[in-house]
């Protein structure tokens, strides 16, 4: 049954102190900004909250700048406006390419980085692009701001580091400054518009001795998305054999945590996983 409209209440902020005030009130108020997520829940009649403040016009928040070490995208910045930017494309083009995988053209004009990140669903397209590239979210309410690793976000399934009058206000990338073997691949049911089965991204930095540097993330394989810290440090200072890429597929195995659900079961995202990170490593070779 559908949401009855008159039941709900949405403010556009003013600006940014306006939409914190709100939040900080403790009264009922959620932010929105693209609303892809939000308004699903709204059709079926299932979404919880009555009073929401929208935040998708914030100069604060829709914006995209560079200095020399990092690279900050506003939470409500859209994943067409992530896809065109020519920084973005040139220097973390795995976010790029998450940003095409996410929905529709609809969607992706509509919907923002900060709405994936807060959604907080393991089968987001965003997320393991963010955590191989060391992501730092700028968190802000009308008491002061915080930053933390994006890697120590998520707490749980829909569990976040996350305090009730705060937003995600900005995502913070560190610039690379270095030539790396990037890495991303989604498998879902079709090639367009479909929760994944198995996300994954990575990249390395490998020089004549083996593997310097390396991270890897995948979504929809545990309850949160994942970085494998435990195979990257088994992986690192390591050359890069065909031994070395079956012990890796061991490795990741016994480091994810997949669900049968109704898109896919265990043992296929399991294998998938496995077979996508021998096919990134065999291309270091």
């Amino acid at each position: 049954m559908r949401s009855h409209l008159p039941d709900y209440d949405l403010e556009i902020a003013a600006d940014l102190p306006h939409a914190l005030k709100l939040l900080a009130a403790r009264d009922g108020w959620r932010p929105i900004a693209g609303g892809t997520d939000l308004m699903v829940l709204l059709n079926a009649g299932r979404l919880p909250y009555a009073k929401l403040v929208s935040i998708a016009k914030l100069a604060e928040l829709t914006s995209i700048t560079a200095s020399p070490e990092v690279l900050t995208i506003g939470a409500a910045v859209t994943y067409s406006a992530i896809q065109r930017h020519p920084l973005l494309q040139a220097e973390f083009p795995l976010l790029c390419q998450a940003a095409s995988w996410t929905g529709g053209i609809a969607n992706q004009n509509r919907g923002t980085l900060g709405g994936n990140i807060v959604n907080a669903s393991p089968a987001a397209d965003t997320p393991p692009a963010l955590l191989v590239y060391d992501a730092e979210l700028q968190l802000i309410s009308e008491h002061g701001q915080r930053r933390i690793l994006y890697s120590q976000f998520h707490r749980g399934y829909k569990r976040m580091d996350l305090h009730e009058d705060e937003l995600v206000a900005k995502i913070h990338l560190p610039r690379q400054g270095r030539q790396l073997a990037q890495y991303a691949r989604k498998v879902g049911a079709r090639r367009a518009q479909a929760i994944s089965k198995v996300c994954f991204n990575a990249l390395a930095e490998v020089d004549s001795s083996g593997i310097k540097h390396i991270r890897i993330a995948l979504g929809s394989v545990a309850p949160v998305p994942l970085r494998c810290q435990n195979l990257e440090a088994a992986l690192t200072g390591q050359a890069v054999t065909p031994s070395l890429i079956a012990h890796a597929r061991e490795l990741i195995a016994g480091e994810i945590q997949p669900i049968d659900d109704i898109r896919s079961t265990a043992r296929y995202r399991s294998l998938v996983a496995q077979n996508l990170l021998g096919e990134f490593l065999g291309r270091l070779l």
